[in-house]
């Protein structure tokens, strides 16, 4: 723009003369006339302007209305369009030129040179804003990328360097693998799509149970968890009982014996949260038929024990164990089993199959509460087919897991179930099948006296072919060996419901087609399965009595060997294991016939609540104990049992008395 244009918009901005259609043109001009035109140094020429600022001019101030990189709103007069006031700068008094002379002007003037100037810079800076915009959210979406891609890498390499540096077995990687639990199956509102209500803070957020309300307020009972060491990979921890708690365990054992559960109720009254109270209050109330306080008592018991656990120990790695043998650990499994078997019962399997595996993850080769006799049924009944195929493909190199009756007929099963699925590709579906009736042929023909049974609880009668054939008829049953005949029982007694299905029935029915056919070809498979039964199940481990104990499985109870239901069996400690490692012991209980005192036993024997050594148990096995006061008990116990006597009346009618004479009520 030349002189002669720019002291015309001088004139007409100092005579504020109003605009004409004309006036609403836009003067942009190109850079070779900006180079053509330019200001030329001069003294008494206007101040030449930066080359960041030389690229539109203004001739009227509307021209910023249609600026496109402008998006905030357009500045009119310094004002913006949606009212946010922009600031323009007025000269002062005085006006520099070029050569740096100061020239006077005149009140109310505005500089001509500084109106368009500044709303050339004012939408400069807009420019340069949305730019710096622009580049900030590409760089920073650049660098998230970057960060991401650096992040995975840094992960991979740690990946590599903790497997090159740290070795691991492939039966250990394989075992983390199968035995990985989820934190958020473990909550049965998972399972019920259920919302958690709100309670109160507690001192611990726990996965196992969540607190209730009603319960009392935690305390630590003297409850903790030791780590022992860490080896291969495995972490081994213990709990650990304190001195108040040894005490606690002591009357409970005394309460326990003395077959009064009231006697436990007063315990719990002063230790609330002891965890072998709890386990037997909770079997007694089961008993009773109240299973909601019985479960109550069992998720207090796990959360008493979920708040005791050391900072290290995990429940989802399959790393950590706790070892059977210990007393204080076998209070948690048998808690985890009871809550596992109420989930069942709930309708939760899924939440229930992972108690199991997180069961048995803390001594899988041990396996003490022989978990591997449910997790197929759990497995079956959340319907989460692949999850048994895998197990059974990691461990029956090393555990040979067809050797037991229940995986032997839920694998294929499984299978089986695997291939009615619709949303599986035709050969994947054909190849379950063909595994399925495989496996399946292969359990007939070891276990040949689980057919029979299975057809009589699912109340489907067999062909006069099967029936009558030597393979499959009663003779089967009564040649296995006891062994196998108990677990077989345990089986058919959790898991013949399974095989209901008409569509099961049916290829069931094949397959047991084509093992009569093979009998009868002289398979030398049916020969080797015989005498396998005769070798390997001759008599069961103490683990698999502890679980048919457990179960409560009549059929599997019923065939126990007669050295375990000839000896007393515990809630709290069902067939203790006979290599127990005992950190502290419990003070011997005095015979009461040694001191002479023949009156004590006698009323010990009548009232199971009476001890006189019981005030010395209390009292910790403290000497010069007060006889005093054991006297006063005894004449208590004298006065509770005369208030229950009555005395024979000669004179009253024989219908009055015909029970006996001088009974007990």
């Amino acid at each position: 723009m030349s002189r002669r244009a720019l002291r015309r918009l001088r004139g007409e901005q100092r005579g504020q003369e109003p605009l004409g259609p004309g006036a609403l043109q836009f003067g942009f001009r190109d850079d070779d006339d900006a180079e053509e035109e330019g200001p030329k140094p001069g003294p008494g020429g206007p101040r030449p302007r930066s080359p960041g600022k030389e690229g539109v001019r203004v001739n009227n101030r509307f021209e910023l209305i249609n600026i496109e990189d402008v998006e905030e709103g357009p500045v009119v007069n310094g004002e913006k369009s949606d009212g946010l006031r922009t600031e323009v700068v007025v000269s002062g008094s005085k006006r520099k030129s070029q050569s740096g002379s100061a020239e006077p002007r005149k009140d109310g003037e505005v500089d001509d040179r500084t109106g368009p100037l500044e709303q050339s810079n004012v939408s400069g800076k807009l420019r340069k804003k949305k730019k710096k915009q622009k580049n900030k959210k590409s760089s920073a979406g650049e660098t998230s990328e970057n960060g991401l891609e650096d992040i995975d890498r840094i992960l991979e390499r740690i990946e590599d360097s903790s497997g090159s540096l740290h070795p691991s077995p492939p039966l250990l990687s394989s075992r983390k693998h199968v035995l990985y639990v989820e934190h958020r199956h473990l909550n049965p509102d998972t399972e019920l799509k259920r919302p958690r209500p709100r309670q109160r803070v507690y001192p611990k957020c726990t996965w196992l149970t969540t607190p209730k309300n009603t319960w009392p307020r935690y305390a630590k009972p003297g409850l903790s968890m030791r780590l022992l060491e860490s080896k291969k990979g495995l972490s081994f921890f213990a709990f650990e009982h304190s001195e108040e708690y040894q005490q606690t365990q002591h009357k409970f054992l005394a309460a326990v014996e003395s077959m009064e559960p009231n006697n436990i109720v007063v315990l719990l009254q002063t230790s609330p949260y002891h965890v072998d109270s709890l386990l037997q209050l909770s079997d007694a109330c089961r008993f009773q038929d109240d299973q909601e306080m019985a479960r109550d008592l069992v998720e207090r018991a796990l959360y008493s024990m979920e708040c005791a656990f050391h900072p290290l120990f995990s429940l989802t790695s399959g790393t950590c164990r706790l070892d059977y043998r210990r007393p204080e650990n076998r209070s948690f499994y048998l808690a985890l089993y009871k809550q596992m078997s109420f989930l069942e019962k709930r309708g939760c399997p899924r939440t229930a199959l992972e108690y199991c595996k997180l069961i048995l993850s803390l001594e899988p080769d041990e396996d003490p509460l022989c978990m591997l006799l449910l997790v197929d049924h759990l497995a079956l009944r959340a319907r989460n087919y692949e999850y048994l195929i895998h197990l059974f493909q990691e461990w029956e190199a090393h555990r040979n897991l067809s050797q037991l009756p229940n995986f032997a007929f839920s694998v294929p099963l499984a299978y089986f179930l695997l291939s009615q699925q619709a949303d599986l590709p035709e050969e994947e579906l054909s190849s379950a099948r063909e595994k399925a009736s495989l496996l399946v042929r292969q359990a007939l023909i070891m276990f040949p006296g689980v057919l029979m049974p299975l057809l009589e609880c699912c109340s489907v009668r067999p062909d006069a072919a099967v029936t009558c054939h030597p393979f499959f008829g009663p003779s089967s049953e009564i040649s296995q060996p006891p062994a196998l005949s108990q677990l077989v029982s345990l089986y058919l007694g959790r898991s013949h419901f399974l095989w209901k299905e008409p569509s099961i029935m049916s290829w069931l029915e094949e397959n047991v087609r084509a093992v009569l056919q093979a009998v009868d070809a002289g398979d030398p498979a049916v020969a080797e399965c015989e005498s396998r039964r005769k070798v390997l199940y001759q008599r069961a481990p103490r683990n698999i009595h502890r679980h048919v104990v457990l179960s409560e499985i009549k059929e599997a109870v019923a065939a126990l060997p007669p050295e375990v239901t000839t000896q007393s069996v515990m809630g709290f400690d069902p067939l203790p294991p006979s290599d127990t490692i005992y950190s502290y012991t419990r003070p011997e209980r005095l015979s009461p016939v040694s001191h002479g005192n023949t009156i004590a036993l006698f009323f010990r024997s009548l009232l199971p609540s009476y001890s006189m050594e019981g005030e010395r148990q209390e009292d910790g096995g403290a000497e010069g104990l007060d006889h005093n006061q054991g006297l006063n008990r005894l004449m208590l116990a004298v006065r509770d049992m005369m208030a229950t006597f009555h005395f024979h009346d000669p004179e009253a009618p024989h219908e009055d008395h015909a029970e006996g004479d001088g009974e007990w009520d």
